[in-house]
């Protein structure tokens, strides 16, 4: 049986920096998505997660990763993830894998301003974590 997290992906190897070059911005934001794979998992109390797609923000475009998670009996949940625009790395756009777990842990639902409309999320919505965690604080 194929599903969405066939074929498995192998674990990514871990960041080298070479002394003396400076750092790949964006790609240290694809290596660190795709690491939180487990962490997100765990906040959605699945039994795995594959992180499909990650796109690291720029001044013209917002961040964005796409997460299978596949629960206990097989269930598998597709769902993408917006975050911020910007230039320059963050403090939000380093907290946007911390964004996609709280809201996995606490703020999964299928109604609210921050689903959003997204011709590329493979059912046409996405999650607008910057969005809910500003709606989150002012409600709290």
């Amino acid at each position: 049986m194929d599903t969405a997290l066939r074929p498995a992906v192998p674990p990514l190897p871990a960041l080298v920096r070479v002394p003396g070059r400076p750092t790949d911005a964006a790609q240290e934001f694809v290596t660190r998505m795709r690491a939180a794979a487990p962490d997100f998992a765990a906040a959605a109390e699945a039994e795995t997660a594959v992180v499909r797609e990650v796109v690291p923000p720029a001044r013209h475009r917002r961040s964005r990763c796409r997460v299978v998670l596949r629960f206990a009996g097989g269930d598998e949940t597709d769902l993408t993830f917006l975050g911020p625009v910007s230039r320059t790395p963050t403090s939000a756009e380093r907290a946007f894998d911390l964004q996609i777990q709280t809201w996995l842990a606490n703020g999964r639902g299928t109604r609210g301003d921050w689903l959003v409309p997204d011709d590329e999320a493979p059912d046409g919505v996405a999650v607008d974590v910057s969005a809910w965690s500003a709606l989150a604080r002012t409600a709290g």
